[in-house]
């Protein structure tokens, strides 16, 4: 009988224990799906708030970036100055950051061996591209649409680019992007430039030199980005001719993408991956929060070339340009067809298909749950 009672006893409290072991368990469940919910709300508070969302800081290894000290490099100057760059690409990678003023001179320094990744306009892209065959290069995101504008003395009558002729336009490099679309605008309009023989003296010269001649007027006029564009106008009491908007479908064109060398994409892609992943960030970051990234922004500028922007100059040329993941194919194409006519390509014309290379851009993309790039 005692055995009976003892057999019960043991029962009952195997099945009581069983029991607060199961509400344990579930209180736990419970306690763990609460904790997810809310990490998961501060990340995406984090990631509205403009903090840097880590993730890959087992990494190693070094990566070299390009830019130019302009708006329409705006990912670059934000994910440096924010500290986006270097907390998503933790501890264990080198980031060594080197700043251009245009792209001839950043591609030069890419098929050198000596960049990774640069910020670039669309035709130092092609021209890396076609130089090395269509093996040394790749676009594997875009980054800025817009922010190029013409602009002419207020002093010279120019109405419009037939006004060019005797006149002397200029460009930040030759054969870069504002280059190649202000010789295609001279050449639409029925003109010529001096070096073939015709009217218009285009003079490639650097952004601060430009400025320089426009305010002492030996030049007429220039195609620039931002914010040299609005810079001309407010310091040098100069007038917008043109916004190269008013050129495009839609008023989107690519002024900047994110080129890699064809290497450092085969070497290092998990570094890339994680590159691509805090440029996807600092582009929602400038989206989201306009204010705190033109701070950083003109804060950049300020540590780069020792002097900020006004505040009048700043918000117009933020307002001139659209930050973007979008590489927007189709208008490089055209800015290539332009390049080529101008005989910067060669004899024939350059087959761009292996240009683009977004698989990795688009698993990024797919991970933050976000549309993917056709």
């Amino acid at each position: 009988m005692l055995q009976v009672l003892g057999w019960a006893t043991y029962l009952r409290t195997s099945i009581l224990l069983f029991a607060l072991l199961m509400l344990s368990v579930a209180v736990g469940a419970c306690g763990e799906s609460t904790n997810t919910a809310v990490n998961a709300t501060s990340t995406l508070q984090a990631g509205v708030s403009g903090n840097p969302q880590s993730g890959t800081s087992n990494l190693k290894g070094t990566l070299r970036l390009g830019f130019f000290p302009n708006l329409t490099h705006a990912q670059a100057l934000v994910g440096i100055g924010n500290g986006t760059f270097a907390t998503v690409l933790g501890s264990g990678v080198k980031l060594e950051t080197r700043p251009f003023n245009a792209g001839p001179a950043a591609v030069e320094a890419m098929l050198a061996g000596e960049l990774d990744l640069a910020y670039l306009g669309p035709n130092p892209a092609i021209n890396a591209y076609v130089k090395t065959q269509g093996q040394g290069v790749r676009v594997i995101a875009g980054a800025v649409s817009g922010g190029a504008s013409l602009v002419v003395r207020a002093d010279v009558n120019i109405t419009n680019a037939r006004d060019f002729a005797g006149k002397k336009i200029a460009s930040p490099q030759f054969a870069n992007t504002q280059d190649v679309a202000l010789r295609t605008y001279i050449i639409q309009a029925g003109l010529k430039t001096k070096d073939q023989g015709g009217e218009v003296e285009v003079v490639p010269t650097d952004n601060a030199n430009i400025l320089q001649l426009f305010q002492n007027k030996q030049i007429d006029g220039a195609w620039v980005a931002e914010p040299w564009a609005t810079r001309l106008i407010t310091e040098a009491h100069g007038r917008r001719l043109l916004d190269e908007k008013s050129l495009w479908p839609e008023g989107k064109f690519v002024t900047t993408n994110l080129l890699v060398s064809t290497k450092f994409l085969n070497e290092k892609p998990e570094l890339l991956k994680a590159f691509l992943d805090a440029h996807v960030q600092a582009t929602q970051f400038i989206q989201q929060n306009p204010t705190a990234a033109k701070k950083i922004l003109n804060d950049q500028l300020k540590a780069l070339s020792g002097k900020g922007l006004e505040a009048g100059v700043l918000d117009q040329s933020f307002s001139n340009l659209e930050v973007t993941i979008d590489p927007l194919k189709s208008t490089l194409l055209k800015s290539a067809d332009n390049a080529f006519n101008l005989g910067f390509l060669g004899k024939q014309k350059p087959n761009l298909d292996r240009l683009y290379d977004l698989k990795l851009l688009n698993s990024v993309l797919t991970e933050k749950g976000l549309a993917t790039i056709n």
